[in-house]
């Protein structure tokens, strides 16, 4: 008899998870609550979550939980795997994060004792922002609803993260307008 998956991510995680991703107004706390709620609702050795920066087109590392900080610096996450969730924009599976060669960092991940992972890109729009990692040490089961969840939640911290950008941008045009001469600002 073939084992099945545990659904981990019920409504009431969603709903909680759903309602910090409207209500909260710092960003950065925002993210920190949801790597540790991640990792915790789905009883992970750790979560993490990066957001990519288009300059110098690698992902940046923003909030964790379980991960120490030897692994988050272990290196660069430069984009270049087709594979990766961050190409396809659908979330990706690494069964064996040891002998998989989509996996940059091997044998940090071994030393970290992570021997699977699921990356679900942050997306806003057409444009995938950011990575949602979820790091196991042991093997692990996914249920697709759980997936197909976790999914629709980045989809929403996506549009969170774009807002944020757009308040910061606006912010700083209304601080230029604001330094300029009143004779500029008429007619």
């Amino acid at each position: 008899m073939e084992k099945k998956a545990d659904r981990r991510f019920y409504l009431k995680h969603f709903k909680a998870i759903s309602h910090a991703i409207s209500t909260y107004e710092d960003l950065n706390k925002l993210m920190k609550h949801l790597a540790e709620g991640t990792g915790r609702t789905f009883k992970a050795k750790g979560c993490c979550i990066m957001l990519f920066d288009e300059i110098e087109r690698r992902l940046i590392h923003m909030a964790s939980y379980g991960v120490s900080e030897v692994y988050l610096d272990k290196g660069p996450l430069f984009i270049n795997d087709e594979d990766s969730a961050f190409s396809t924009g659908q979330p990706v599976f690494i069964e064996d994060m040891r002998n998989d060669p989509r996996v940059q960092y091997p044998e940090a991940a071994s030393e970290e004792g992570i021997v699977s992972m699921l990356s679900i890109p942050i997306k806003c729009r057409k444009a995938i922002v950011g990575i949602l990692r979820i790091y196991y040490g042991e093997p692990w089961m996914l249920h697709e609803e759980d997936i197909d969840s976790l999914c629709v939640l980045t989809g929403l911290l996506g549009l969170v993260i774009d807002n944020s950008g757009l308040r910061n941008f606006q912010l700083k045009v209304m601080d230029a307008l604001d330094s300029l001469p009143p004779r500029m600002l008429e007619g």
